[in-house]
């Protein structure tokens, strides 16, 4: 053991754990110089930069809210179609309904709007009730995508605000200084740079998501619509041949006695 410590290259392990803590020391270093940016810099700059930053924080925020909740609409949408379709094509009406009833489904609801309105106006009221409620299911699943919209359309002039804040500076530096060089101006212009690049790519990811979310929802509303004509198609043919309901024991009870009194009636009137 004390021949190996004696013989052991000391110096090329230090130099090869120094090369391999370089990258650590890089990104240390590099934060330090962040912190110290932080510390100098202009406090409406960094007021600036916050406020992007805590756009981009609602942007994915919304973008992940949309995403768990339009995740299995279109599958469920389907499957309760389906089931309803089944029903009404056996004329089971009251099966569907209860399908509907069970169901998740936001298709659900205007569903039951047209089973609600059943029987009770004419047809084009049935369908003017129908595609009320689907407009309001069609507004509830666009959400807050508003707020992708506007952080699209907002952060570049945030980071134009930025920048002119910084040119600013940078002339003021000068004004005080009566010096020109680029170590008077050059941190401002820095500044200028940072937000205006931090809000370019702030505006162009939340345009990138609100775009995406819009064609979905134009896709998914079309195929809702067509799929809402054609339940409105069965529930309309399934009225024509819907199957009563089996009269109870009580109520064969009071048919079997009117049809006696009846019939004693006319025995007397007879006699």
């Amino acid at each position: 053991m004390h021949n190996f410590l004696l013989d052991f290259d000391w110096a090329a392990s230090v130099d090869t754990l120094a090369q391999a803590a370089s990258p650590v020391v890089t990104k240390l270093g590099a934060f330090e110089s962040l912190r110290d940016w932080a510390k100098n810099a202009d406090r409406i700059t960094l007021l600036t930069l916050g406020s992007m930053i805590l756009c981009s924080v609602a942007a994915v925020t919304v973008a992940i809210e949309r995403t768990l909740t339009l995740w299995n609409l279109a599958e469920s949408s389907r499957r309760l179609a389906e089931l309803v379709r089944r029903a009404l094509y056996r004329g089971a009406i009251v099966d569907a309904r209860t399908a509907c009833q069970r169901s998740k489904s936001p298709l659900a609801d205007v569903m039951l709007a047209g089973f609600e309105r059943l029987g009770r106006g004419s047809s084009d009221a049935l369908r003017a009730a129908v595609e009320r409620e689907r407009q309001r299911m069609v507004m509830s699943l666009r959400g807050p995508l508003w707020v992708l919209g506007t952080i699209g359309a907002t952060t570049p002039f945030l980071g134009l605000f930025g920048t002119v804040i910084g040119i600013m500076g940078a002339f003021r530096k000068i004004g005080e200084s009566n010096q020109a060089g680029i170590q008077v101006v050059g941190p401002f212009i820095a500044e200028a740079l940072i937000a205006t690049a931090v809000g370019i790519g702030i505006a162009v990811v939340a345009l990138l998501v609100f775009n995406y979310f819009q064609s979905r929802l134009a896709r998914m509303s079309i195929e809702l619509r067509l799929t809402i004509e054609e339940f409105l198609e069965d529930l309309t043919d399934a009225e024509g041949k819907a199957v009563p309901p089996e009269p109870t024991r009580e109520r064969k009870g009071l048919e079997n006695k009117e049809k006696a009194a009846t019939a004693k009636d006319a025995s007397e009137e007879a006699a």
